[in-house]
């Protein structure tokens, strides 16, 4: 029998043989036929899911390795486990990233590798000849390894880390992929006033260690961070500061009336009078629709003043002056200070609005108008009444049985919970030894151990009032009315 079927049995010579599929754990007994003995046992096999392979890179230790002058090829290594043993041979999967900027290709391929080692630890080292995959200066090639195990009929499947080699461009050995992506664009995006203050101050004090060109542009892309800091908060006005503005430098070039340059026909006025569209247009501009609208008029003042002296510290830094630039930023500071605090929102605390308090009842122990708070006890509803049953059957207390006890609804019940139930196969087992023998004593407690451990837990009580001492109860009686 096995899992309560019967399973037909086959001879080989002096032994019999039986065979089917584990998928999970199970139970069975073998039944010699009819007047050849006892029943036996039943006897538990335990199957064990198969795991995943495990795939990891040993060499390079780090994702991204640059190529080496000189070098030729490349060899990464790998480690694949399993509990039950890794394929001999795996996949290696090769992309080739080749050229720069726009101009960038993208080749990929997958070559066979085979592995050395126990089928439970396998290695795998890979040769990749540069010039056999076309790679070169300014290319990126990542790698990742594709491992099976041996389960039948569907093998599992395991990839390990990507590994990235770079061969940095001749031309651009500092500003080629990702890395000089990032140099560019993240200080735009984590500068701030404060930041902008100490990189000036810390520039003052570098000065006599720097050329007077690596000054000036020092201070000059201090000022662009300045710039963009500026933008940002000029978002908040309506985009009025966010236009770029003439530098006053000496290339700078300005324009009037009568300076003998064509400033082309003058400006029409729109046709129509009155029209809310064209006036608009002429002489305004919508915030309904932007951040502007979300600050009252003197926070908008304050900010106001906060960018009009980001301005000035972006031109002094511009001109390669962060020693006049400080005192605007400074102030620019102060000023995006004050908004923040008129843009905070204090809210009083607000208590519970209890009913007030009679004054005239304390101390007087009436009851009056007082409702009891006694809740019902309501039954519990558990679902563990054959478990519960049994277990009292099998101990030794008053509803102990001790002949053979009916457990057809025992066993109906760890078959209907047995999702639930922590061990099915060992209650189960436990229960067909109790029915086996009625009297045996070890059988008995096992099954009574097992029935404990899968009964549902009562739920906790409310612990109950210690008693009151002497001076309690006569201050108890006292409120009550009673002779002390």
């Amino acid at each position: 029998m096995l899992g309560g079927q019967p399973l037909a049995l086959r001879r080989d010579g002096e032994d019999w043989i039986a065979s089917r599929t584990a998928d999970a754990a199970f139970l069975y007994r073998v039944d010699p036929a009819a007047g050849r003995g006892p029943t036996p046992p039943l006897h538990r096999i335990d199957a064990i899911a198969d795991a995943v392979p495990q795939v990891k890179a040993i060499s390079p230790k780090a994702s991204l390795t640059l190529v080496t002058r000189g070098k030729r090829s490349w060899s990464p290594a790998f480690a694949a486990t399993d509990d039950y043993g890794v394929a001999a041979s795996a996949r290696l999967r090769i992309t080739l990233a080749i050229g720069e900027g726009e101009n960038v290709t993208f080749t990929e391929r997958e070559i066979a590798v085979s592995g050395s080692g126990p089928a439970r630890d396998r290695r795998f080292t890979p040769r990749l000849d540069f010039g056999a995959l076309g790679f070169g200066p300014g290319s990126d090639m990542v790698v990742q390894l594709i491992v099976r195990d041996n389960r039948s009929p569907a093998p599992q499947e395991a990839r390990s880390p990507s590994l990235i080699l770079r061969w940095p461009s001749a031309q651009q050995p500092e500003g080629s992929g990702l890395e000089g992506m990032v140099n560019t664009v993240l200080p735009a995006y984590f500068r701030s006033q404060r930041q902008i203050i100490i990189d000036a101050e810390a520039l003052l004090k570098q000065k006599s260690r720097l050329s007077a060109d690596r000054y000036l542009a020092r201070s000059a892309s201090i000022g662009t961070d300045q710039q963009i800091l500026r933008g940002r908060y000029s978002q908040f006005l309506g985009g009025e500061e966010s236009a770029q503005r003439q530098l006053p430098t000496a290339d700078a070039e300005t324009h009037h009336d009568g300076d003998g340059h064509d400033h082309g026909p003058p400006r029409q006025p729109a046709p129509g009078f009155g029209v809310a569209e064209d006036v608009l247009a002429d002489y305004g501009h919508p915030h309904d629709d932007s951040a502007a609208s979300s600050l009252d008029p003197e926070t908008r003042a304050i900010l106001k003043n906060a960018v009009d002296e980001m301005w000035q510290s972006e031109v002094h830094l511009r001109q390669g002056h962060p020693d006049l630039a400080l005192p605007f930023a400074y102030r620019a500071l102060r000023f995006i200070k004050e908004v923040q605090q008129a843009t905070r929102i204090f809210l009083s605390r607000v208590g519970p609005e209890l009913p007030p308090i009679d004054p005239s009842r304390r101390m007087t122990g009436k009851r009056e108008g007082a409702a009891s708070r006694t809740l019902a006890v309501a039954p519990i509803e558990r679902g563990d009444g054959p478990a519960a049953a049994a277990w009292r059957a099998l101990g030794d207390g008053p509803g102990a049985i001790r002949g053979p006890i009916a457990l057809d609804a025992l066993d109906r019940w760890v078959r209907s919970e047995a999702a639930r139930l922590p061990d099915p196969l060992a209650l189960a087992g436990a229960l067909d030894a109790v029915r086996r023998d009625p009297d045996c004593p070890p059988c008995r407690t096992k099954l009574r151990g097992l029935l404990w451990t899968a009964m549902e837990r009562p739920p906790a009580r409310p612990a109950r009032r210690a008693a009151p001492d002497a001076n309690g109860t006569r201050y108890l009686r006292a409120i009550e009315g009673a002779a002390p």
